[in-house]
């Protein structure tokens, strides 16, 4: 591949990047509006569609301020590790078949190691702003995504187990035959509410969005940032959510396969069906957070070490047994 093509591909990933993070901004918008009985966005442009533009245009225009005592270097750091690991994670995604940049056969755990260097990012973003929000919001940014990535990383561990591979492509061939959360049954659903669960406060949203608690922490570990710094984190925040749901729906519901094989004969529907099933998830992430109340730190934790990591484990067991006595549902 020559260097024109992947800087091709990069810029047409760069375009999805951003046009994916305004439309999840307007769609979260549109259905907080819409849980709490309000119009939501409705003025700029026809039924407000261009509101995040000029959020945007707004943002981009703003003075990029911190603090005098920040370290410079950190602090103008921290943002990029963020976005570029949110980016380098939605280049393994197989939107369709042909449409995958970079089809690796350690997949799932590139995406599980990638995701977990964003949290340097917040880290490294609340540590060098010297501000004490925002060092409160880093910490507990730390300990809560390394706690829930455990459970991340094992609900899709006992997914590997029905397909044996890590390859994206290799997960999506074997359900063919059926959805892995059909193959995979009971313990496939279990693995799926860890996941999303795990998934949801893995990117800091609420109910578990103790990072940025407003009514504690004026915004948690980025309230020294403004402009496009501030802007990078709050896309990232959207692009994660994005990621979660892509994930869940290659492991879990086929990915670009449609229901029953419906429109197997039609390959472009796939990006259609992709898309489908990664907008419902990330709908319910949404629905997660405009209908349960913030958590305490400790119950965060509690829920995490004392409650899903154990479920997890069992259920790990589980499906080795219902592998190993071949108790898949397959049609």
């Amino acid at each position: 591949m020559s260097i024109i093509e992947m800087v091709l591909i990069a810029l047409v990933y760069l375009g999805i990047f951003s046009v994916a993070g305004l439309f999840l901004v307007l769609l979260e918008r549109r259905v907080a509006a819409w849980f709490q009985l309000r119009i939501g966005p409705n003025r700029v442009g026809f039924q407000g569609l261009l509101q995040t533009m000029a959020d945007a245009l707004k943002l981009v225009s703003k003075e990029l301020t911190g603090t005098e005592k920040a370290d410079k270097f950190l602090y103008n750091l921290a943002p990029y590790f963020v976005i570029i690991t949110a980016l380098m994670a939605l280049g393994v995604i197989p939107f369709t078949k042909d449409f995958q940049a970079f089809d690796i056969n350690i997949g799932i755990f590139f995406l599980i190691a990638i995701s977990s260097i964003g949290v340097i990012g917040i880290l490294l973003g609340g540590w060098a702003s010297n501000n004490k929000f925002a060092l409160i919001g880093a910490m507990r940014s730390g300990v809560q995504t390394i706690s829930y990535e455990l459970s991340v990383g094992l609900s899709l561990l006992t997914m590997i187990l029905l397909t044996r591979s890590l390859q994206l492509s290799e997960i999506v061939e074997v359900q063919k035959n059926g959805w892995l959360i059909v193959q995979g049954h009971i313990p496939a659903i279990i693995a799926f509410m860890v996941f999303m669960i795990a998934g949801t406060a893995e990117t800091n949203r609420a109910p578990f969005d103790m990072v940025e608690a407003e009514s504690e922490l004026g915004a948690g570990f980025h309230t020294e940032y403004s402009g496009m710094k501030f802007a990078y984190f709050f896309l990232a925040e959207f692009i994660n959510m994005f990621l979660i749901a892509a994930i869940a729906t290659t492991v879990f519901f086929g990915a670009w396969l449609s229901p029953f094989g419906i429109t197997e004969s039609i390959p472009w529907l796939g990006v259609f069906w992709f898309l489908l099933k990664t907008l419902i998830l990330v709908f319910l992430m949404m629905w997660f957070r405009w209908t349960f109340p913030r958590l305490r730190v400790d119950q965060l934790l509690t829920l995490e070490w004392k409650y899903l990591l154990p479920i997890n484990l069992v259920n790990i067991v589980i499906m080795a047994f219902v592998v190993w006595q071949n108790l898949i549902i397959q049609f």
